[in-house]
């Protein structure tokens, strides 16, 4: 363990260098889409590191970047460590990549020290975790996981350009895409190191956790229909104006999720008015609408008042409305005997073993369809994400690496025994 704090720092360093351009699409700001240059050259240097560490490289035909180290028989089961290598628009450094360069440098301290497993480790950064580009998320752990359907490659970017489309543009295969499903015989577990992207840790003063479970998750695209007209010459009793309903329609969310047991969050992150001119009365109102809770039940009855309120809204106003499910995630707990050998690695480092749930989506909830998985949170400053103002220190990063190698410590003599 001598040169964990090292790792840390250098893993923490790599993210950083990746918050800048070429990888980012925009100058002064990291934001990082599925399939564009900046993933380009991200997965390029991040290539390279996996090099450097031992690895195998490879991509597979939904563009996962994956790193092989072998174990002790070439054809043993892998522990797969991952986590995206995708941002949101104007995001945060660490939410995503850190997970990915622990993994790689995890392995690097394991061919330094010559050891070899009865398991492979497999170090993959996923592309499209945050769903940045298109309207549905996790598209390259549900392709590895086998649970990705066919009409995800359909879906469109606010340019008009498919998934299918941008996949063969930056060298992937979408005809192949079922190539790059993994079989539950391959892979022995799923290990994700991410921030907590939450304030919990740091109120209590600890490092690390332990996930217990990833909420459930509903993506709904909203679509409130009237008339377009001109801003100045309409009066305002005879417009058929979509923009006032679409206001009501996030208020109800928002009061109903108040409302709410079992954790129940529902944010709309992207609206659009079309046409889309200062003086036009828009004819439509486009927005999203995310819905969590800890449980899919809780979850579902939200989705169903709320696509309720809508068209009662939209009725009221001679207006029509349409609501599309763009993406559903079951509530995912993590395996229990991996949580308990996380919680063994974090007393050997002294740490209280603390558990708590994740309100945010991760690769990891997509990945329990193949294999059971676990996930160790590291504190971030605030519990700020998808900010740029997000961050985390080289000793909670060192300790989360201190964490990992225990973790496969005990993984290892669990396998064997």
């Amino acid at each position: 363990m001598a040169e964990a704090f090292d790792i840390g720092a250098r893993a923490k360093a790599r993210c950083d260098q990746l918050g800048v351009a070429p990888y980012s699409e925009v100058d002064g700001q990291l934001t990082r889409r599925f399939l564009t240059a900046a993933h380009e050259a991200a997965l390029t240097a991040t290539s390279g590191w996996m090099l450097e560490a031992g690895m195998s490289v490879r991509r597979d035909a939904a563009a996962n970047l994956i790193g092989r180290y072998d174990g002790q028989l070439p054809d043993a089961k892998a522990l797969i460590i991952g986590s995206h290598i995708d941002s949101v628009r104007n995001g945060g450094r660490y939410d995503g990549p850190l997970g990915i360069m622990l993994g790689i440098d995890v392995v690097e301290a394991l061919n330094r020290a010559g050891r070899r497993l009865p398991f492979a480790i497999e170090v993959v950064a996923f592309g499209d975790e945050e769903g940045s580009r298109f309207p549905a998320s996790m598209s390259c752990s549900r392709a590895i996981a086998g649970t990705l359907d066919a009409s995800a490659l359909d879906m469109k970017d606010a340019d008009g350009v498919s998934v299918a489309q941008a996949l063969k543009a930056f060298g992937g295969d979408p005809d192949a895409i079922a190539s790059a499903a993994r079989k539950p015989e391959q892979v022995l577990a799923f290990l994700e190191a991410h921030i907590e992207q939450g304030p919990v840790l740091e109120a209590e003063g600890l490092a690390l956790g332990v996930v217990t479970a990833i909420a459930a998750q509903k993506r709904l695209m909203v679509r409130i229909e009237g008339t377009a007209g001109h801003a100045g010459t309409t009066p305002m009793n005879l417009r058929k104006d979509p923009g006032p309903a679409a206001a009501e329609a996030i208020l109800a969310l928002e009061r109903i999720c108040r409302a709410g047991t079992d954790g129940l969050v529902g944010t709309v992150g992207r609206m659009t008015a079309l046409p889309g001119a200062f003086n036009v009365i828009p004819g439509a109102i486009e927005f999203s609408m995310d819905i969590r809770a800890e449980t899919s039940a809780t979850r579902d009855e939200a989705v169903m008042t709320i696509g309720a309120e809508i068209h009662a809204i939209a009725a009221e106003r001679g207006l029509s409305a349409t609501v599309t499910l763009m993406q559903a995630l079951a509530e995912s707990p993590c395996d229990p005997s991996l949580m308990n050998l996380l919680d063994e690695a974090l007393a050997d480092l002294s740490l209280p073993a603390r558990r708590l749930p994740s309100g945010a989506g991760h690769d990891a909830m997509v990945m329990a369809d193949l294999c059971p998985v676990a996930m160790l949170f590291i504190r971030c400053e605030g519990g700020v994400s998808h900010n740029p103002a997000e961050a985390v220190t080289e000793a909670d990063c060192a300790l989360a690496a201190q964490a990992m190698l225990l973790f496969i410590d005990k993984l290892e003599r669990r396998e064997r025994a």
